[in-house]
């Protein structure tokens, strides 16, 4: 099977939103270098129509995000390329690794993490995972319940449940999600943590959890924080990210934070999480 090729002008801090993007328009691999986003999707699937769709996100990245090239190559193992980019990484009280590639060194007191995943988010790599990461455990408590919105490959919520966590429920709209978690669950050894996909409808009735996590977007925030408030119990703590070092004021602003106590908000690159208390 032939491939369509696209190389984007890309600042590397955007790549794994673009890859969410593009990956929900059948592209099948992807590799980055600094500025530069290759990704590749089977020749058959790719039209005029999908090339405008295209188009229209990268207007979205601002104007420097260009196509620069875009041709027909050789069929190769994307998924074999891909996954040697997935490198041991340590993150605050973390080490997080994939089951094909470890670190061989001594751990010291690191929590071990392994997290295979179908696409880039939720390896760590994401400045908006690693803030989360770093922060998790100052605010886990022993028995806490958890709530995971976009819980992708699962990663916060396993996290959490190996800080001390009673309970987790993680959910998200992407279906890669849901058997991608469940994979890292049973990797991971964990237990009481379940998976569902969809939104917050999919959260069981009458539950209340002692700790929200969220690492989403700006837009889906706005629209989710409202929801989310309803399951977090008095006392509780809200942890936003997948958002940008000017989106803070946005968060802020909404009136359904404004009973919140903003308890600190934290910096990566240009990506922030930000603390609330209920």
């Amino acid at each position: 099977m032939e491939y369509v090729e696209l190389r984007i002008s890309l600042k590397d801090d955007f790549h794994e939103l673009m890859i969410a993007e593009l990956f929900d328009l059948d592209f099948e691999g992807f590799e980055q270098e600094d500025d530069l986003l290759v990704a590749t999707i089977p020749a058959n699937r790719f039209d005029d129509t999908k090339r405008e769709e295209i188009e229209k996100k990268i207007m979205n990245f601002g104007p420097d995000t260009v196509i620069l090239s875009e041709k027909i190559i050789a069929p190769q193992n994307w998924n074999e390329e891909w996954e040697q980019t997935i490198k041991p990484q340590m993150i605050g009280k973390f080490y997080v690794h994939p089951t094909w590639s470890k670190f061989d060194g001594d751990l010291q007191d690191k929590i071990e993490l392994i997290i295979d995943p179908k696409m880039a988010f939720g390896t760590g790599y994401h400045a908006t995972t690693r803030v989360m990461l770093e922060w998790v455990p100052e605010i886990i408590e022993d028995g806490d319940k958890v709530l995971d919105a976009g819980t992708g490959t699962g990663i916060l919520a396993i996290a959490a449940l190996k800080l001390g966590a009673s309970s987790a429920f993680g959910f998200d709209i992407d279906e890669w999600s849901e058997t991608n978690a469940r994979e890292n669950i049973l990797l991971n050894k964990v237990e009481n943590f379940e998976v569902k996909l969809g939104s917050t409808d999919m959260i069981p009735e009458g539950e209340k959890y002692d700790v929200i996590l969220a690492n989403i977007n700006r837009n889906a925030l706005i629209e989710l924080i409202p929801d989310l408030l309803k399951y977090l119990n008095e006392g509780g703590k809200l942890l936003l990210s997948g958002l940008l070092e000017e989106d803070e004021y946005v968060i802020l602003d909404q009136p359904s934070v404004k009973k919140l106590r903003h308890i600190d908000t934290r910096q990566h690159k240009e990506w922030i999480a930000i603390l609330f208390e209920l």
